[in-house]
Formats: structure tokens, sequence, C-alpha cells
């Protein structure tokens, strides 16, 4: 059999094909282990084939060069993201795949591995009202630099109803489906606009805009990035969370006359108000970790419902206020990051748990980050979500 061969650093740096640099590829002796060099062009190489007539095929990927070559010099398909090459038994075909970055906010279903649930895809962080019939989301028009607070609706296309040339985030719907609330400004650890590095987080606000588009205004001020809010289940609270020089924590304003409430004073993240309004679920680093909490709204009852080893984040919660759908990195890496893209944590992937902790499903597994999961509220004929999720 053959196999290229690379140390596991080299793995991580060739990941991107971004940078050039010199692998080997080796034949190996299957009943004794024993390998001998095989005779190749420059690169990064990868995916070695030996073809029916000797020949050997593999893929390149690094700066100078991408796309499949032979050890005897012929070049066969020149593609940037070409994965996976392999050929028919004659060695005259060969197939590939290719990476599709094609994101939409209508969504698409997905294959579910577990029968109880019906799994969509779509742009960022959606949230769905408590109809059922719509959701919000967000998505980035990077030619114009701009992003987009768009609504969906069952069997309409996507409209938008906020535009602004900073990032939107994890918009939130208030119960009476009147209003949106969202984050609005400059966040850490994101990279918009292909700027090709972490722009500098300037203040993020919480923002509030009408269902129709009408009436936005931030609510929030200060130098903190103020984001990730969620509205209390009498429309007159929400809970957010903020970062930066005047401290960290969850927060509770009352929307009447925006009196806050300080929650925690830990780095909490992703609060989630359960529609019973007994309980805030929200993520809290613990050390280089994080791990998913719960909390009365009155600061009490603080209780830790997963430790594992991987991070847990982007809450959800159904709309009975039982079940908390998140994002786990906890089934770590499953593919060489040569082979995917790979960024720089394990691939996210979706579960369910009850609201204590308990009963822990897996709804996704696959070679992709999911994240950002949302739950539909059950309808007649309804079909539900990831970053949609839906439990029959």
């Amino acid at each position: 059999m053959t196999a290229y061969c690379m140390s596991a650093e080299e793995t991580w740096t060739y990941r991107w094909g971004d940078q050039d640099g010199e692998t080997r590829l080796v034949q190996i002796d299957i009943q004794t282990g024993a390998t001998k060099p095989l005779a190749a062009g420059p690169g990064v190489k990868m995916s070695p084939s030996v073809l029916a007539s000797g020949e050997i095929g593999y893929l390149r990927r690094d700066k100078s060069a991408k796309g499949v070559f032979y050890a005897s010099g012929k070049q066969g398909p020149t593609v940037s993201d070409l994965y996976s090459p392999s050929w028919s038994p004659d060695g005259t075909h060969l197939v590939y795949s290719r990476y599709n970055d094609a994101y939409t906010a209508e969504p698409v279903k997905l294959w579910s591995p577990n029968p109880k649930y019906e799994l969509y895809t779509t742009a960022g962080l959606p949230a769905y009202d408590a109809t059922g019939e719509r959701f919000t989301v967000t998505d980035g028009d990077y030619a114009a630099k701009t992003m987009k607070l768009l609504i969906v609706e069952e069997g309409k296309p996507a409209h938008t109803i906020l535009e602004r040339q900073d990032l939107i985030l994890g918009p939130r719907w208030s119960p009476d489906g009147r209003q949106i609330v969202f984050g609005v400004g400059g966040f850490p650890l994101f990279e918009p606009f292909g700027s090709g590095g972490n722009r500098p987080a300037g203040p993020a606000q919480v923002g509030i805009i009408n269902a129709d588009g009408s009436g936005f205004h931030v609510i929030t001020s200060g130098p903190n990035s103020n984001a990730f809010p969620s509205f209390a289940p009498d429309d007159k609270q929400i809970v957010y969370r903020t970062i930066g020089p005047d401290g960290e924590g969850l927060r509770i304003m009352n929307l009447e006359d925006h009196s806050i409430t300080v929650l925690t004073k830990d780095h909490d993240n992703f609060p989630v108000w359960s529609p019973r309004g007994d309980l805030i679920a929200f993520v809290r680093k613990i050390g280089d970790d994080f791990e998913i909490f719960t909390i009365r709204p009155g600061g009490k009852d603080v209780r830790q419902l997963t430790r594992t080893k991987g991070n847990d984040s982007h809450l959800g919660g159904s709309p009975d206020g039982e079940r908390i759908v998140f994002t786990s990195s906890r089934m770590g890496f499953k593919d060489e990051a040569l082979n995917t893209d790979a960024g720089a944590q394990p691939y996210g992937e979706i579960f369910v748990m009850r609201y204590d902790g308990t009963q822990v499903e897996q709804l996704t597994d696959n070679q992709w980050e999911d994240g950002g999961p949302a739950w539909r509220p059950k309808k007649a004929n309804q079909h539900a979500a990831t970053s949609h999720v839906r439990r029959d």
C-alpha cells in the first residue's frame, strides 16, 4: 500500500494549503510493515494511489501548486479546492470532492442520524419565533462589507429588515413575536469581511428592532461588548452577556426603565431564558474549557450541567423548557486537518439534553462544524432545524 508521510506538526502547518514544503510518499509492506520511499515531484503531497499501470497519482496542496499530479511528472486537474482524489480501476477516470461554502438563509434539509429529530441548516445563528412559522438569521454580504438581519417565513424567500456595516449576532424573538433583540457592533474572535485576521473588537451593544424592520435602536451603552440577549417570557426583561473594562458576566435589563441587575460576574456567555421563566441557561469558561450552567433569574441555584473534555456552547431551548440544544466539541477531531480545512478547534456537533443535564443525545456526527442550533416550536406539518432542530 502507499501513504503520505509527515509529522503531526506538519499536518497542522499544511492544513490550509497556503505554505510551501516538502513531504514524502512511501510504500508499506503490509505483511512486514517495512517502508520505502517513492519517487515523486516536489511539494506537499497527499492521498497517493497506485494505478493499474503502475503510475502513482497523488494530491498536491501547497502555496506553489494545487491539484492532481503524477510521479512521472504528468499533471492532472489543477483545482485549488480539490480533495480526496480516487481513480477508477483502469486509471482512466478520476473522481474527487470539492468544498462548497455556499450558505443560504432559506433552510436546507439534512439527513438526521437520530430519527426523533429533523435537521435543517441555514446561515448564522437562527432563531424561531413562538409560532414556528418564521425565523430570523444573520448573513454577510462580504463584497459590500455589510451584515444583514433577515427574516425567513415558510415558503417565502428571506427578506432583510436591517443592514449595517457592523457585525450582527445572536438574534432572539420576543415571546409576543413583535420584536427581535440582538448584538451589534465589534466582537472579538471574529474575522469579518475577509480581513485575514481578528479585527480589533470595539464596543458592541444590544439592539432591538420591530419585526417589520422599523424602530431599530440600541438599549445598552459603554465600552463593553454587550451581546447574545434573550427575552424573559413576560417580554419585560432581557438577559445578555457583557465583557470588557466595565466587568464581565450576565446582566438583566428591565426594558421599561432600562435598569440593570448584575446576575453573574464570571466569564459567561450565550444566556437563554427558559420559556417557563424559572431558569436561565448559559455557558461559563472553566479554565480553558466552556461548560453549560443554569441559574435562577434571582441569582441563586447556580448549577453546572456539563463536564466534558470539550467546549459546550451555542445554546438553544425547547419551547416547553424541558430541553437544551447545544454545540459541543467533545467528540474531538475525526479526520486529519489536512483533509477538511479544519480550524483551530475540534468540529462542533449538535447535542440535546434535559434542562437538568440528563438524557444527553447526539444529533449530528460529521467532519464539519455544526453550530448555533435553534429549536422550532412544534406545529402541524412542521419541519424543524439546525442551526435548527426539532424533536417529535
